[in-house]
């Protein structure tokens, strides 16, 4: 049997051999393609993907979900190696995400807690075994409305068109206009659908008697070697009254786990004592229908290497936020 501290060591492993895909060669193939300056670096024992982050008072680095590391002595490692790289690049602070909430214990004295960009609680499910027991662990009532909908004029298809993410973003903006949110641009959605590990799911409606389809909800998703993550969905008012999300979740999980992929990452939950007017509190709740399991992240750090100039961003920071919140 292992022990606790060999059991920590054997997890932290798997996870470091698990790579999440915003710390891949992947994510530096799109951050080049978005035009932006980004370091990968591999070693035996660790590797981060670190991008190169502009603003009026200085330059950062940030590290999404990463770096990621063997051990947690390997993960110290990373952050020294992250601060040799700011020093060449003069940057004012480095910014990473622990992908262990415990890594977060061997950060240096000039690391803070910073607002969370990435989830810092996500819900898993779990893919492998045979259709049946992954059928288990889906809701019956979703999965009722799934072997329903093309009796109800309902299809999905895939695309890689780029021109498609059209589709995607008029739903993501209708939202975003009802509840005051902002969107990725249709730049930035067109470039990670050129990726080779992303695929646009659409869903038609089109009931009997009409002419045209429409598209009712749209969901962009990202594959890596273990595991789908789904990132940019959205429905129209059409696709909540046909439980539109629930129905296309299904597909996208039912279509991973034919691809042999072991994990289903719904990407962001809401903690668990989150207020009531949580923006995630409903999306919180229906991902957990589903029978996953809870996984926690360290959150978002920023290690402070030119206090005076970090102080000068926390400020245009907090006027550009005010900013969008008053628009």
């Amino acid at each position: 049997m292992l022990s606790r501290k060999s059991t920590c060591l054997y997890v932290c492993y798997n996870i470091f051999m698990e790579i999440p895909i915003t710390q891949s060669e992947y994510w530096h193939k799109l951050q080049e393609d978005l035009g932006e300056e980004a370091i990968f670096v591999k070693e035996n024992d660790y590797q981060y993907l670190a991008i190169v982050k502009s603003t009026p008072t200085g330059k950062y680095l940030y590290c999404p979900y990463g770096p990621i590391a063997k051990d947690i002595t390997s993960f110290a490692q990373a952050i020294d190696s992250l601060k040799e790289l700011a020093n060449d690049h003069s940057v004012i602070f480095v910014r990473v995400e622990p992908f262990l909430e415990e890594y977060a214990e061997v950060l240096p004295n000039n690391a803070k807690k910073s607002t969370d960009l990435n989830p810092k609680e996500t819900w898993i499910l779990d893919l492998t075994g045979n259709d049946d027991v992954l059928k288990s662990k889906l809701p019956s009532r979703l999965l009722r409305y799934y072997k329903s909908a093309n009796k109800k004029g309902i299809t999905i298809e895939q695309s890689n068109n780029p021109e498609d993410i059209k589709l995607l973003l008029k739903l993501q903006q209708d939202l975003a206009d009802k509840k005051g949110i902002s969107t990725f641009s249709e730049n930035y959605l067109k470039t990670e659908l050129k990726q080779p590990f992303s695929t646009l799911y659409l869903m038609h409606y089109q009931p009997e008697g009409q002419k045209n389809k429409e598209i009712v909800a749209a969901g962009l998703v990202f594959d890596d070697k273990t595991t789908r993550y789904n990132l940019q969905g959205a429905q129209s008012d059409t696709g909540r009254k046909l439980h539109a999300t629930g129905i296309l979740t299904i597909q996208l999980i039912l279509d991973a786990h034919a691809k042999h992929l072991k994990k289903f990452d719904f990407w962001g939950i809401a903690p668990d004592n989150a207020p009531d007017d949580h923006p995630w509190k409903g999306f919180t709740a229906f991902k957990k229908t589903f029978s996953g399991t809870e996984v926690k992240h360290a959150g978002t750090y920023d290690i402070i290497l030119s206090p005076f100039k970090y102080h000068l961003y926390q400020i245009f920071r907090k006027i550009n936020r005010f900013i969008r919140k008053n628009k």
